[in-house]
C-alpha cells in the first residue's frame, strides 16, 4: 500500500517474507465510503513521489506490487493500510492471520460482540506466489470485487492522488479493534459437521485425518475444526505459516504438494488427507489408499454429493475438464455438465447467471481446486469444500462407526479417466514481425481460427458442438483444447487420451495448424511429440 503526503496516495510492495502469510485488515465502512484517499502519518518524511500510474498495478482481481518502499519496511503493509483507513475516519477490525474465505464470510456474520458483519474487507496475500508478490483482495457482502471494480478503485485513487497535491492534511481517527475472527469462522464449520451427524458432539471420533497446510494459512483447520470434532490429527504437517514455503508450494495442482500429502497419509496410516493452498480458497484430498481426490476426481466427488442433495442440478466447470467427467455427471449422476471458461470467477459467475435465467445450478468448480456452492453464497472456500466431505463421512459414521474414506472413494467409482494428461504452453513472440506491431491476442485468435478450419477437413476429428473458450476437439479416443491465456501471450494446449500414441495423433493435428504461424513457439509441443 502506498505512502501518502497530506491527501496524496502512493502504492508500494515490501519484500518482508512474513507478508506472504495471509494477513488481513477488515474495514468497517459504509458501502459508499471512499477508501482511496489515505493519509499516512510520517510517510512524507520517508518518501514521496510525483506521479503514479495506478492502472499498471492491476492484475485481474488482485493488486500485485513490485516496487519496494522504505515506508512499508517501517510500518508494515497491514499497519500502513490500517493507518490509511483510520486517518479518513473509518474503523478497522484487524484479524491477523486469516483465510481468504473468512474475509468474505465476515461481511455476512451476525455477531455484534465482535463488531460483525463488517462492511468490507482487505486481504493482504500473495496466494501461492513468491513472498515478494503480495497484493490486496477486496470484499463486500456481495463477494470479491471483480476486475471492473478494481479498475474503478485505481482510477479514483489516481484522481485523488493528483488532486491531493493541492489540499492539506485533514486526518480523522477511526478505531482499531483486534478480533479473533478465525475462531468464529471455524466454529461455524464445526457446527455444520455436527449438524450433518444429528448434532453429535464428536462425529469424527476415531477417524485419523492429516492436514498439509503448506506453511500457508490453513493450519487452523487442525486445532479449530478437526480436533473439536474428535478426529485424530497426528502426522499433520507444515501448519506454521512461512512465506518462503520451505517444504513445497501450497498448491493442490502442484505435483510435489500432492506427493507430500499422499506420503503423509500412507506413513501415518490415516483415513483421509486434506491439503490447502496458501489462503485456503482451494483444497484437495487423499483417501486412505493414497488415491488423490483433486482436479476431475474432486469435481466428480463434489458433484456426487451435491446431486444427492439437488437431483438434476447443473454443475458448471472450467474448460479443461475431461470428457469422462461429463459422462459421469450426466449418465451416472443424472445431472447436467456445463463447461465454461477458465478462471474461477468466470465459472462462479456463469453458475449465478444460469440460476438467474431459471437453470438450477448448485455447484461451480475449477480443476485448480477452486469450488463454490450456492448454499455457501457462491464463495470459493477450500475449507467449506472439505467440510462437505467431512459431512458425508460424519453422516455415514452414525450408521457405521468403522467406516472410513471408502465412503468418499465409492462416490467416484465409474469415473472414466484418461491414461495420458498433459498441458503444453505455446508462447507467442510479441516482437516477431508477423505480429506487425499488433496485440498478441489478435494473433492468437487467428491461430485458433485457422485450427478450426484445419479440423473441419479431418474426418477423424470433431469440434465440440458447444464450447465457450478456445477450440475443443474430440478424436482418437481423447480430446484436446487449445485456448488463449487470459493474461499472457500464451496458447495453453491440453490433451487427454487413452494412450501416448493417441495423444501424439492429437498433438500432430495441432502442430499441423500451428506450423503456419512463425511467431508461435512450438518447441514444447515438438518435445512432447518426440518423447
Amino acid at each position: 500500500m502506498h505512502s501518502v503526503q497530506g491527501c496524496r496516495l502512493s502504492l508500494a510492495d515490501t519484500s518482508a517474507k512474513w507478508l506472504n502469510t495471509t494477513s488481513t485488515a477488515w474495514i468497517s465502512f459504509g458501502k459508499q465510503a471512499n477508501i482511496s484517499c489515505n493519509a499516512t502519518q510520517g510517510a512524507s518524511d520517508v518518501l514521496s513521489i510525483d506521479k503514479v500510474d495506478f492502472l499498471k498495478l492491476q492484475n485481474g482481481r488482485l493488486f500485485c506490487f513490485t516496487v519496494i518502499f522504505v515506508v512499508l519496511l517501517l510500518l508494515g503493509l497491514k499497519n500502513a493500510v490500517t493507518h490509511g483507513i483510520t486517518a479518513v475516519g473509518h474503523d478497522v477490525l484487524q484479524f491477523g492471520l486469516a483465510s481468504t474465505p473468512a474475509m468474505f464470510n465476515s461481511t455476512l456474520t451476525e455477531d455484534a460482540i465482535h463488531h460483525c458483519p463488517a462492511d468490507g474487507g482487505i486481504m493482504i496475500t500473495a496466494s501461492h506466489l513468491p513472498y515478494n508478490r503480495n497484493g490486496f483482495k477486496f470484499f463486500t457482502s456481495d463477494g470479491g470485487l471483480n476486475k471492473t471494480d478494481i479498475k474503478d478503485i485505481l482510477e479514483r485513487a489516481s484522481r485523488i492522488y493528483e488532486e491531493s497535491a493541492h489540499c492539506g492534511k485533514q486526518e480523522q481517527t477511526g478505531v482499531v479493534t483486534h478480533v479473533d475472527y478465525m475462531s468464529i469462522y471455524a466454529s461455524d464449520l464445526v457446527q455444520a459437521v455436527r449438524k450433518s451427524a444429528g448434532n453429535k458432539e464428536k462425529p469424527l471420533e476415531g477417524l485419523h485425518i492429516v492436514v498439509d497446510a503448506g506453511n500457508g494459512a490453513g493450519g487452523f483447520f487442525v486445532d479449530k475444526v478437526l480436533k473439536p470434532l474428535g478426529a485424530v490429527t497426528d502426522g499433520s504437517q507444515f501448519l506454521e505459516p512461512d512465506g518462503l514455503f520451505p517444504n513445497h508450494i501450497p498448491n493442490p495442482e502442484d505435483k510435489a504438494a500432492m506427493e507430500a500429502i499422499t506420503q503423509a497419509v500412507l506413513n501415518n496410516k490415516a483415513d483421509l488427507g486434506i491439503i490447502f493452498d496458501t489462503d485456503v480458497d482451494r483444497s484437495a484430498a487423499v483417501d486412505s489408499s493414497g488415491r488423490e481426490l483433486n482436479r476431475n476426481r474432486l469435481i466428480a466427488l463434489m458433484s456426487a454429493i451435491v446431486l444427492e442433495e439437488h437431483p438434476g442440478t447443473t454443475v458448471v466447470t472450467d474448460s479443461v475438464t475431461s470428457d469422462g467427467l461429463t459422462v459421469f455427471i450426466e449418465k451416472k449422476l443424472g445431472g447436467k455438465h456445463h463447461r465454461f471458461k477458465r478462471g474461477y470467477k468466470n465459472v462462479i459467475d456463469e453458475a449465478i447467471r444460469l440460476n438467474s435465467i431459471g437453470e438450477e445450478s448448485h455447484l461451480a468448480m475449477e480443476t485448480s481446486g477452486h469450488g463454490a456452492l450456492k448454499e455457501n453464497h457462491w464463495l470459493d472456500d477450500g475449507a467449506y469444500m472439505m467440510v462437505k466431505l467431512l459431512n458425508k463421512l460424519a453422516g455415514a459414521r452414525t450408521l457405521n462407526p468403522n467406516i472410513g474414506s471408502k465412503v468418499l472413494t465409492d462416490l467416484v467409482e465409474g469415473l472414466e479417466e484418461a491414461a495420458v494428461t498433459v498441458e503444453i504452453r505455446l508462447k507467442i513472440d510479441q516482437n516477431h514481425a508477423d505480429l506487425k506491431g499488433g496485440p498478441f491476442r489478435d494473433y492468437g485468435e487467428s491461430i485458433l481460427k485457422h485450427l478450426e478450419s484445419v479440423i473441419s477437413k479431418d474426418p477423424n476429428l470433431r469440434k465440440a458442438p458447444k464450447n465457450h473458450e478456445g477450440v475443443r476437439v474430440s478424436g482418437y479416443g481423447g480430446w484436446f483444447l487449445l485456448r488463449l491465456s487470459l493474461h499472457d501471450p500464451v496458447l495453453p494446449l491440453n490433451i487427454e487420451a487413452q494412450s501416448k500414441n493417441d495423444a501424439i495423433k492429437l498433438g500432430l493435428a495441432v502442430l499441423a495448424a500451428a506450423n503456419e504461424f512463425s511467431a508461435l513457439d512450438t518447441t514444447a509441443l515438438n518435445k512432447f511429440l518426440q518423447q
